[in-house]
């Protein structure tokens, strides 16, 4: 079927909104018309290279709802005209799959970064040319996306289906990352070091969890005062203090559990470093393979954990119901986020979120 997707055709150069074909789903795959997606700094990263994937020209996009149009003959999870929010894909098969660890499946890259499906068959052409696609088993900077139904998640249809996007990744990680891997208890402490998208959800979840000393840290004067409306407790601009030495001496010796949101060795130093004994960091910033940091390893030694968290630890056919419903409630505003953008104004919604301008930009189809 015949497409309108945002193509980029060289490293870092622009989306230009080019009519292509999709090819027919597999037996196991979806067709979704796209509603809503989310612009991720991820889908910015593989625009410029910095990703692991093969050469532009490619489809980038990968926080996509929308409704079913086609399903293969053996899809049985959803049918045509159910709400859908599209995350990542994985094998199903591997130990991390079946242990219900789906974000840390053997074959990720496979089913997220190859370009096209796990066998190499395509699912995007420009007259006779492949496009790279399958972009976290979506490519969904389009009118439609081929999405296997594993990596599809049906919703309630009371909701509105264009600030569902983001839930595929950036706020189900923020989110994940405190309600599943921190887990803290209500009266708990935690400061979230970053807040963009992920790290504003994560502040979101805190508030949820019943956390009573929410600490955001941000260089960003209007990030901190957006995360003070959201429920942070205390905002600490970092580029006016220290913030380790203005955390310790805000609760007395350190929180409980820090997030670091960022990717930034500095900044995981400094999430570690505001620990007590037996506290918890949790790493969720990206960073190209091979970066490294430094610890004190004494610190370590006493009794505190960093722990690396892909995704919020989310299994998102269970995890992203349970958001909505809260969102539904009035308890998890995660909308508060998003600036909404036609299609057309991809490059501008781009733009804006790499200069701060924006905290979470959604596409509107």
């Amino acid at each position: 079927m015949e497409i309108r997707a945002a193509v980029v055709s060289e490293t870092s150069g622009e989306f230009r909104i080019e009519r292509l074909q999709l090819c027919d789903p597999n037996d196991d795959e979806v067709v979704v018309r796209i509603v809503s997606v989310g612009v991720c700094h991820t889908d910015l990263a593989g625009r410029d290279g910095h990703l692991p994937i093969p050469p532009p020209p490619f489809v980038f996009g990968h926080e996509g709802a929308g409704v079913v149009e086609r399903v293969g003959r053996r899809v049985t999870r959803v049918r045509p005209g159910d709400h859908v929010v599209l995350t990542w894909d994985y094998c199903g098969a591997c130990k991390s799959c079946k242990s219900g660890k789906e974000l840390y499946c053997l074959s990720f890259f496979l089913h997220n970064f190859h370009g096209a499906r796990p066998d190499g068959s395509t699912t995007l052409l420009r007259g006779d040319e492949a496009i790279h696609g399958c972009f976290f088993g979506q490519s969904s900077f389009a009118d439609f996306a081929l999405a296997n139904e594993r990596n599809v998640v049906r919703v309630r249809e009371d909701v509105p289906l264009e600030v569902l996007g983001p839930m595929g990744c950036g706020v189900m990680t923020g989110a994940g990352a405190v309600m599943n891997s921190l887990q803290p208890r209500p009266g708990s402490s935690i400061a979230v070091f970053g807040v963009g998208p992920v790290g504003m959800s994560a502040v979101l979840a805190a508030v949820v969890c019943g956390c009573t000393t929410i600490i955001a840290v941000d260089v960003r004067a209007d990030r901190l005062r957006a995360a003070r409306e959201l429920g942070a407790t205390h905002t600490i601009n970092a580029r006016e203090v220290d913030p380790v030495e203005a955390i310790r001496d805000l609760t007395g010796g350190g929180v409980e559990f820090s997030l670091e949101c960022v990717g930034s060795p500095r900044v995981l130093r400094q999430a570690v470093d505001v620990l007590p004994r037996l506290g918890v960091c949790g790493l969720v910033g990206v960073v190209p393979p091979g970066t490294e940091v430094a610890l004190d390893m004494d610190l370590l030694m006493n009794g505190r954990t960093v722990r690396g968290i892909l995704g919020g630890d989310a299994v998102p056919a269970l995890f992203i119901p349970r958001l909505i419903e809260l969102y539904r409630q009035g308890r998890f505003p995660f909308d508060r986020l998003i600036t909404f953008y036609p299609f057309e104004a991809i490059n501008r919604a781009a733009e804006d979120m790499e200069a701060g301008r924006v905290i979470k930009p959604v596409l509107r189809l």
